[in-house]
């Protein structure tokens, strides 16, 4: 008998770690050359991302919605409308608490420090022309309008071939996720640090944010728990007892940082939620896609302690226009780890900031060494969702009983 030695691999998450340690080192005590090799591979990885974005739309929201069975369409409104809403307040309870609690860590001189050191940013040696297919919001329309056209003349008999096109695509997609975009994303991470480390402002940002993150980080559990008393209190289940059933989920899209390869676990759990099965294989992988009140959290924390540190506007009535766009546009953001900042890049205009600017740089990077834990709340709200929504359909659109679950833990 021979035996088989496991392969010891690395999580995602820890090589994002180490990236930014030696991207510290190396912005700090390698030749300016060193560094600008690795700042030009960054410029270009974060076009290329770009690139596959309104791609990455295309692929996981069309295949998403021509799986529908018939009747969907309703479900598909009721659980677009109740996440949409969900991340609406979700960004909107961050941007308070960033506006209470933030100032007071934020020292003007450290925001001088920081200004003064990422003028001195290193430009890439030079720059490939690499432009998206179409914007994200014509990615966007265009893969409802095939998602819900094909799951239509599904239920009549034809469309096979088209649906099977979307099916081949995504997988494309999964592809290009897999064997490029999620492995080269520590060598993307390195560059920008090493970036500010060059600069000498990496330290004085991370000062600042360490203290960022913790706050998203406990609001991120507050609006779970908060998500699942309103959703188990208006079901008439007990909120801990369901939300302790979401946990296998939360760590699976904690190591995995990704919504959409934590569908299968979270689909299991809210079947152990007692959610039917109509329901959870429905709404579980299509709130994987528009469901995103972590994300929405992080992004408008983080945006916001960018604009207060450099002197910008940023009041609640421009944060409610970026965060309703977003709303609509992270869609994208379930393909691949730091998806929902790239979704964002090009709307940050809307709040003042430029989408190839050095403050949108450091964002993509900051935001990036934490986006695991936006991706698991994401997850765990989703279950959430899963259970508003099977009371509302049957009682509200069929009219009619909820069906006991099938094994029902």
């Amino acid at each position: 008998m021979t035996e088989t030695k496991k392969k010891f691999k690395l999580g995602l998450i820890p090589k994002l770690i180490i990236a930014i340690i030696l991207g510290i080192i190396a912005g700090s005590y390698l030749p300016t050359v060193v560094v600008q090799v690795a700042v030009t591979f960054s410029a270009f990885f974060g076009k290329f991302l770009n690139f596959i974005i309104p791609m990455m739309i295309l692929a996981f929201v069309s295949k998403g919605i021509s799986d529908l069975s018939e009747g969907a369409g309703k479900l598909l409104l009721v659980t677009v409308l109740l996440a949409y809403c969900s991340t609406l307040v979700a960004g909107s309870l961050s941007y308070f608490m960033a506006d209470s609690i933030f100032p007071s860590f934020i020292d003007p001189a450290m925001a001088t420090e920081i200004q003064a050191a990422t003028s001195r940013n290193l430009k890439p040696l030079f720059e490939i022309p690499l432009e998206p297919i179409m914007d994200v919001t014509s990615a966007l329309v265009l893969a409802f309008l095939l998602g819900l056209c094909v799951s239509m003349i599904k239920q009549k008999g034809s469309g096979k071939v088209f649906h099977s096109i979307i099916g081949e695509f995504n997988e494309i997609i999964n592809i290009v996720l897999t064997k490029s975009v999620i492995p080269l994303l520590p060598f993307f991470i390195f560059g920008n640090f090493a970036n500010m480390a060059y600069s000498g402002s990496v330290f004085a940002i991370l000062q600042i944010f360490v203290k960022i993150f913790v706050c998203i980080l406990i609001l991120h559990l507050l609006y779970i728990t908060l998500m699942f008393i309103v959703s188990c209190t208006y079901t008439k289940r007990n909120p801990f007892k369901t939300l302790k059933k979401a946990i296998p989920g939360y760590l699976t899209a904690l190591g995995t940082q990704s919504s959409a390869a934590t569908i299968p676990v979270n689909v299991d759990c809210n079947k152990k939620m007692g959610v039917t099965a109509q329901i959870r294989e429905f709404v579980i992988p299509l709130s994987a896609t528009v469901h995103l009140p972590g994300s929405m959290i992080t992004l408008t924390a983080c945006v916001y302690t960018l604009l207060h540190m450099y002197q910008m506007p940023y009041s609640f009535g421009l944060f409610i226009q970026f965060i309703a766009i977003l709303g609509v546009a992270m869609v994208a953001a379930p393909g691949a780890p730091g998806g929902a900042v790239m979704s964002a890049l090009p709307f940050l205009p809307v709040v003042g900031i430029a989408t190839n600017s050095p403050l949108a740089s450091i964002l993509i990077s900051l935001y990036l060494t934490q986006d695991s834990f936006g991706t698991a709340a994401n997850v765990a709200g989703d279950n959430a969702i899963s259970i508003m929504v099977e009371k509302v359909y049957y009682k509200y659109i069929v009219r009619k009983p909820i069906p006991l679950a099938d094994e029902v833990e």
